[in-house]
């Protein structure tokens, strides 16, 4: 983990936002995902609406919605692993980087995810 100096940012770490059809499958993946240690904590919030573009019409639908913590360099494995436990055609996986935060936990979350 590279310490936090000026504006430098803390590239090794990201949010990734994952969305469900529903809280059992999203607590279905985020348990997979934190027992293979390609997360150190995912947040499931169980009710939110989508409204989205879907193969020509707008959908309106109740998902739930993953906000997983990981390390950079396991973004590309734990997206290949949602797509294999995900029941949609194209699950939303989407990481943002983490610019800051508190070091101990950065530091937890390097040492769950090694």
């Amino acid at each position: 983990m590279r310490s936090h100096v000026g504006r430098e940012v803390f590239v090794e770490f990201a949010v990734v936002l994952v969305t469900a059809k529903d809280q059992d499958e999203a607590g279905g993946i985020a348990s997979s995902l934190v027992r293979e240690k390609l997360a150190a904590c995912v947040n499931i919030l169980p009710s939110i609406r989508s409204v989205y573009a879907w193969e020509g019409r707008v959908c309106d639908e109740g998902e739930a919605l993953m906000i997983i913590k990981t390390r950079r360099e396991r973004v590309e494995q734990l997206t290949a692993r949602v797509k294999q436990l995900h029941s949609y055609t194209v699950p939303e996986v989407i990481a943002l980087p983490v610019l800051d935060g508190s070091m101990d936990y950065l530091k937890w979350l390097e040492d769950v995810t090694e």
